[in-house]
């Protein structure tokens, strides 16, 4: 029954402190615009350059490639 006295206020003091931060979000905008961030992850195509070229490059080589003569020998 003591801790009550200690507990009680401090959840109180927890409540106004979550209270305070609620409200101060809404004042400076936090909650305006909910549906931009949301829809970006699903339009961002965007990838790395050189992720992408190194990948698609890795797959076109091939050993024979490499070799300056083709195959054919003098």
């Amino acid at each position: 029954m003591e801790s009550l006295f200690l507990l009680v206020p401090i959840a109180l003091i927890f409540v106004a402190i979550a209270l305070k931060v609620f409200f101060w979000a809404i004042k400076s905008g936090q909650y305006d615009n909910l549906d931009t961030e949301a829809h970006r992850i699903l339009f961002d195509d965007d990838e790395p350059i050189d992720a992408s070229r190194s990948a698609s490059d890795a797959k076109r080589r091939s050993p024979e490639s490499d070799d300056p003569t083709n195959g054919h020998t003098s």
